[in-house]
C-alpha cells in the first residue's frame, strides 16, 4: 500500500466514524429543546422525560463526536502537510470559526445539563437553543471549508503560493447548499419518528409495514423546508409512547387524528 493510499484510507474511516456523531449530534439538540420547551407549555411530565434524556444522548454524541474531530484535525496536519501549508492560509478561518462554535457549544451544554435546578426555566431553555445553533453553526464553518476545497475560489496564485485571499468571497461563493444542514435535522426527527413509531405498531403487520417503507422512503424534494415539523412529530410521537398509551401512540405513530 503506497503512503498516499494509507492517508486516504486513514482519513475516509476517521471520516466515516465521524460524521455519523456529528450529523445525528447537531440535530439532536433540537429534539431536546423542543420537547423542554412543551414541557413548559403543557406541563406534561412526559416531554421533561424527553428532554432530560435527550441531554443525555447529546452529551454522549457532543463527547464521542469532540474526540473523533480532534483526531481528524490532527489527520489534516499529519497526513496532508502539503496541502495545509498552502492552503491552510484560507481553509484556516473556517476551522478557526468552528473552534469558537465548538467551545460555546460545550460551555451551555453543561449549563443544560446540570442547570436544571439551579437557573431559571427560560434561561434553561435559552441554553438549550444555544447549543443548538452554535453545533448548527460548528456545521456550517466545516461544510464551507469542504464546500472551499470543492470549489477553490477568492484567490491568485502566485510561485506556487496563495496570494490577495478574498475570505468573504472565497466563502459566499462556495458550492453550499443549505439543504445541507437542515436535511440532518429532517434526517434525525424522521429516525426518531419511525422508531416511536415501530415501539407503538410493531405487532401490528399493517403498521409495521408501513413504518418500514417509510424508512425506506427517501425525503421528497423540498422536505429541508419542513424540518420544523419533522422534529415535531417526533417529539409528539415519542411522547406518546412514553405515556404508555398504547392506543393514542398507535394513533400518533400513524398519523391517525
Amino acid at each position: 500500500m503506497s503512503d498516499l493510499l494509507a492517508a486516504r484510507s486513514q482519513m475516509a474511516v476517521s471520516l466515516a466514524f465521524h460524521i455519523i456523531f456529528a450529523c445525528i449530534g447537531i440535530a439532536m439538540p433540537v429534539l431536546m429543546v423542543l420537547a423542554e420547551r412543551r414541557w413548559q407549555r403543557t406541563g406534561d411530565a412526559a416531554y421533561l422525560d424527553l428532554a432530560k434524556r435527550w441531554a443525555k444522548g447529546t452529551a454522549i454524541l457532543f463527547a464521542v463526536g469532540a474526540v473523533s474531530g480532534t483526531v481528524l484535525s490532527f489527520e489534516l496536519g499529519l497526513l496532508w502537510p502539503r496541502f495545509m501549508q498552502v492552503a491552510g492560509a484560507i481553509i484556516g478561518m473556517p476551522f478557526s470559526l468552528e473552534g469558537f462554535a465548538f467551545f460555546t457549544e460545550a460551555i451551555f451544554l453543561g449549563i443544560y445539563l446540570y442547570g436544571w435546578e439551579r437557573v431559571p426555566p427560560r434561561m434553561h431553555l435559552l441554553a438549550g437553543v444555544l447549543v443548538a445553533v452554535s453545533g448548527a453553526a460548528s456545521g456550517v464553518f466545516v461544510v464551507i471549508a469542504n464546500a472551499w476545497m470543492n470549489t477553490p475560489i477568492g484567490f491568485t496564485i502566485e510561485a506556487g503560493s496563495f496570494t490577495h485571499i478574498d475570505p468573504i468571497y472565497g466563502r459566499g461563493h462556495s458550492r453550499l447548499s443549505p439543504a445541507q444542514e437542515s436535511n440532518q435535522h429532517v434526517s434525525q426527527g424522521r429516525a426518531v419518528a419511525r422508531f416511536a413509531g415501530w415501539r407503538a405498531g410493531g405487532r401490528t403487520p399493517a403498521i409495521r409495514g408501513r413504518h418500514r417503507r417509510a424508512v425506506r422512503r427517501p425525503p421528497p424534494a423540498g422536505e429541508a423546508r419542513r424540518h420544523g415539523i419533522a422534529v415535531r412529530n417526533a417529539c409528539g410521537r415519542a411522547a406518546a409512547i412514553w405515556t404508555g398509551d398504547r392506543d393514542s401512540a398507535r394513533a400518533v405513530a400513524t398519523g391517525v387524528s
